[in-house]
């Protein structure tokens, strides 16, 4: 049977469920407002499209690597700076598995309460403490293998793709069809209501809009099994860039309908797509039921997540670790198959990020804010990677074939690879600056900045630790 299957519009529409959500375009509205509309056709075609591109001729030029970036990595440079790889790729979830408790929280508050008073009644202590103990709970269901999450996980991540275009079609279809609904946001009708204003402000923003759009290497295994990869994985790549265009577009139009960009709510990041699908059920005359729907299923997602994330990052860190880099004690396993100590450093740094709120954060609506905001500082850290190693790939081109090229001409494809790495890299570190304002509130302003800064310093710190525990393993193994 003929292996190479997949056409172009396939493996757009399997990158389009991996990369995109709702909870891009209410993050980036919450940020930007409706200028927020130019911000993603920018970071379209000068960021995502090369990026998904890159990632193309990544996973076709080493289609039989199964470790993904560290993979390219160590095929293009040496094995410490794939190990390094790894680490990253790992170590960037642990914020991300630290908010995840605080959205499982807000979800099924709002589908039981309907609406987001439970967890606001809540002091930060107490929202860190139930937090906590949720995070602990799934750390420990995680190192018995549930199947069920996973599968639950896809059937809600299904869910909540369909219910991201039913908000979409519903907010735009609202004003045809119900006179009464006006826009929240003055002036849509005019074009400079969509121009940012390129300030510093606007570019600590785009670090929000890099982690949307981020993730694209979970493709790479589909391009080899294209029909023609160098003719139709390009199509695919820029179907998917168009539908994440429209997607982000609509979505942000849909939002500044319904929410005004001149004065955006403070729990907009929390509430937002509660909130918007609240409004949508009035307009059609269903109540909150839309609203229901969506907080189940995006509860039931975020469940799924917290779970497969603490073990699926921790597996391409650990389950072919070079003992030259891993301690053993790290890469121990219990009879059953599961890395004892590997969860137990994921519970202690997770359980670290999720206290941390305490002496800083004085409510749920900033926490979830500066979580968010802290996310998409770190997590774009692993796509730097992809970047160097599309670069080494371009430096030493005539070792390697491939049968998608990105460009041909290796220098020209350096340069892309080169441009992507800054690009990152400077939206990362601006990304660091609180989006608070300091005079309201000086505290808590220097509180974020300072975790947004020694947060990403010692993570990557602590994988400079590993290598030398590894050594001292070997010295005592040679004594």
């Amino acid at each position: 049977m003929e292996q190479k299957q997949l056409r172009w519009f396939t493996v757009g529409l399997i990158a389009f469920n991996m990369v995109w959500g709702l909870g891009n375009v209410v993050n980036n509205y919450a940020q930007q407002g409706i200028s927020v509309v130019t911000s993603w056709i920018l970071i379209l075609v000068l960021y995502f499209i090369p990026y998904a591109l890159i990632v193309g001729q990544l996973g076709s030029t080493f289609k039989d690597s199964s470790g993904g970036v560290s993979s390219w990595v160590q095929n293009t440079s040496t094995k410490r700076l794939a190990y390094y790889a790894a680490w990253t790729y790992w170590v960037v979830h642990i914020p991300y598995l630290a908010q995840k408790p605080q959205l499982v929280l807000i979800a099924f508050g709002w589908a039981i309460q309907g609406n987001g008073n439970i967890v606001s009644n809540f002091s930060v202590v107490g929202i860190t403490l139930i937090s906590l103990a949720i995070f602990l709970i799934f750390l420990l269901l995680s190192t018995r293998g549930l199947m069920t999450l996973k599968v639950i996980g896809g059937m809600a991540g299904t869910a909540i793709f369909v219910m991201s275009m039913l908000f979409i079609l519903l907010a735009i279809g609202a004003p045809m069809m119900n006179s009464t609904v006006e826009f929240a946001t003055p002036h849509m009708d005019k074009v400079s209501t969509y121009i940012p204003k390129f300030d510093f402000s606007y570019f600590t923003t785009v670090s929000m809009l890099v982690f949307a759009v981020g993730g694209a290497e979970k493709i790479s295994p589909y391009v080899n099994s294209m029909r023609n990869p160098s003719k139709e994985f390009p199509k695919g790549m820029i179907f998917l860039a168009a539908m994440v265009g429209v997607s982000a577009v609509l979505g942000s139009f849909a939002m500044g309908m319904l929410f005004a960009s001149n004065n955006i709510p403070e729990d907009l990041m929390a509430n937002g797509a509660y909130t918007a699908f609240q409004l949508l059920g009035e307009y059609y005359g269903v109540g909150n039921l839309l609203m229901i729907i969506y907080a189940i299923t995006n509860g039931i997602g975020q469940i799924s997540a917290l779970a497969f994330s603490i073990d699926a990052p921790l597996q391409i860190l650990l389950a072919d670790a070079d003992p030259d880099f891993v301690p053993e004690a790290l890469r121990k396993r219990s009879k059953k198959g599961t890395l004892v100590n590997g969860y137990l450093l994921t519970g202690i740094l997770v359980s670290i990020i999720i206290v941390l709120p305490m002496f800083g954060i004085e409510n749920i609506q900033e926490l979830v804010k500066w979580l968010t905001n802290l996310n998409s500082v770190v997590m774009p850290m692993r796509y730097l990677w992809v970047f160097f190693a599309y670069m080494m790939l371009n430096k030493a081109y005539k070792n390697y074939s491939s049968e998608y090229k990105f460009i041909k001409n290796p220098k020209i494809a350096f340069g892309f690879g080169l441009w992507c790495f800054l690009f990152t890299a400077f939206a990362c570190i601006l990304g660091m600056v609180p989006k608070i304002d300091f005079a309201a509130n000086p505290k808590a302003w220097f509180f974020q900045l300072a975790s947004n800064v020694i947060t990403p310093v010692v993570l990557i710190l602590l994988g400079m630790i590993l290598p030398a525990l590894a050594r001292r393993d070997k010295k005592k193994a040679n004594a």
